[in-house]
């Protein structure tokens, strides 16, 4: 059917005096169509598109599934491609476009088979924003007729309208919350400068006059991500018009018009309509598609960082190996690990402010530290060096049984009791001291008398003891051998020398003629 603008030029070329040829020329339109509305005056033309207007009816077998869409929303007005993504997705191919839905839909309007009831509300239209400077996030809920009800967690960035969305069936945590801005984060390709949200509890204590204050975890995240923060005031919608556009564009063109069983079925086929309608078909506010736009989005936003919340994640962990020591190595200083990892590979996840690692085979975590902003040092924890796969009692037992003697197992017996709270480290160090070197007896003897005797009892001070006694032994023992080598070189390297011997009147001589110098004089 053409439309009412072609009869009105056709009738103004003919009171012109154009023929219809010449119209048909001008118009460069089929001369049977000119020639049909050539003879037609407005009465006839009336009654031909009132009789024509709607004969388009490729939508009349899907009649009841519209009419059942329209009716479990109370006949509020749907968005267009939500209906047509509604029935692409239930049977595949359709036999025409949206705009012929559209025309089939107001069919059903005019000849009153469908009525709608519709609220007008207006909005203020917000000046856009440069790519990668702002995301927008808000929350929302939703109930099935079969009972199921979801929790909404919707993220959109304001300059390319790249959307992203995730269900789940209870309540949102704050942890939970991060967890989704993480996965969000990821999906979008990269960081915003700046996030818009509203003041809930979630991530606001209070607004305070416009020094916000933030729930602690998601202060932590926002200052690990470097995010710069636009929270709403009350009964401000304006300011997050865009993500609230998107809640309700969720419940009316996806959620509406379906019913789940189950979170995990909404979320499956939620990604899907958020790859194949919401992201990839052209957004009324920026005439492009959201699935091209991110392209170019992508290269404005940050690069998304390791998170402390998402330590236990495989996603940014990598491997590394540790020395002969138990250190590992990570920006240029040096960590260690519990003993039993010396020359094996762990994982290892780095967020701004903290290191953790994990076993390679387990996934569990192994320690953590805080990043040391020093480049070079050495960083160990005590309880790290000790022997955890041993008991206090193994460890005890292995300690005393290293020397034989009285004296050894009283002062065992005695730096255990003193040392109760302490003992896995004073076994330890007796290890390091004591176990798999070589031990005068005697010396070890004479410095356990000491150390008992004036209560000096840990292994670090009867091994500073031994090393004194040990040193004083050689000296006395050098000391008493010196001589006889000495005589032994004089007889065997040497003969015996023979030395003059002067008379005393030489002498007394020599100081008389000294004495008549001086007279003299």
């Amino acid at each position: 059917m053409k439309k009412r603008k072609m009869y009105k030029q056709i009738q103004a070329f003919k009171r012109q005096g154009y023929s219809r040829n010449e119209i048909a020329s001008e118009l460069d339109i089929n001369p049977r169509t000119a020639a049909k509305y050539y003879k037609m005056d407005e009465r006839e033309y009336r009654a031909y598109r009132q009789q024509h207007m709607f004969r388009d009816k490729v939508f009349e077998e899907y009649e009841k599934d519209i009419l059942e869409v329209y009716k479990e929303n109370e006949f509020q007005r749907l968005n267009m491609a939500a209906v047509y993504d509604y029935l692409e997705e239930r049977y595949g191919v359709l036999p025409a476009n949206e705009q012929t839905l559209r025309n089939y839909i107001d069919y059903l309007i005019q000849t009153d088979k469908l009525r709608l009831a519709e609220k007008i509300r207006l909005y203020r239209k917000v000046p856009e924003l440069a790519f990668g400077r702002q995301m927008q996030l808000d929350f929302g809920q939703y109930r099935f007729g079969s009972g199921v009800k979801l929790y909404i967690f919707a993220a959109l960035l304001s300059a390319s309208r790249y959307k992203y969305v995730i269900f789940q069936g209870h309540p949102f945590r704050t942890k939970e919350v991060i967890h989704h801005l993480l996965n969000c984060f990821l999906y979008f390709g990269g960081v915003p400068e700046e996030m818009v949200i509203d003041q809930d509890n979630l991530m606001v204590v209070s607004e305070n006059a416009g020094d916000i204050i933030f729930t602690e975890d998601f202060k932590y995240f926002i200052q690990e991500q470097e995010i710069r923060m636009y929270v709403c005031r009350a009964a401000d919608p304006e300011s997050k018009g865009k993500i609230e556009s998107l809640i309700k564009y969720v419940k009316r063109n996806f959620l509406a018009i379906r019913d789940f069983k189950s979170v995990e079925e909404a979320n499956e086929s939620l990604s899907t309509w958020l790859r194949r309608r919401a992201n990839g078909k052209i957004s009324q506010a920026t005439r492009q598609i959201p699935a091209l736009l991110i392209e170019y989005e992508r290269e404005k936003l940050r690069p998304v960082r390791n998170s402390i919340f998402r330590k236990d994640s495989l996603l940014g962990r990598e491997e590394r190996n540790a020395n002969d020591k138990a250190y590992i190595s990570v920006d240029a200083c040096m960590y260690q690990l519990p003993l039993k990892y010396r020359n094996r590979t762990v994982e290892i996840y780095v967020t701004k402010q903290k290191l953790f690692a994990f076993d390679l085979y387990t996934g569990e975590e192994i320690l953590s530290y805080e990043l040391s902003p020093i480049p070079g040092k050495i960083i160990s924890k005590r309880e790290y060096r000790r022997e955890k796969e041993k008991t206090a009692q193994e460890l005890k037992a292995i300690v005393s049984d290293m020397f034989e003697g009285e004296s050894w197992k009283r002062f065992t017996t005695r730096n255990f009791k003193r040392f109760q709270r302490y003992v896995r480290d004073q076994c330890l160090e007796a290890k390091r001291y004591f176990m798999g070197k070589e031990i005068e007896l005697e010396v070890l003897e004479q410095a356990l008398r000491y150390c008992l005797e004036n209560e000096t009892l840990s292994f670090s001070n009867l091994n500073d003891t031994y090393a004194y006694f040990k040193r004083e032994s050689k000296a006395s023992n050098d000391s008493f051998q010196q001589p006889q080598t000495l005589e032994w070189k004089s007889q065997a390297l040497y003969e015996p020398l023979n030395v003059s011997k002067r008379s005393l009147s030489l002498y007394k001589e020599l100081i008389t003629k000294r004495e008549r110098q001086h007279e003299s004089l």
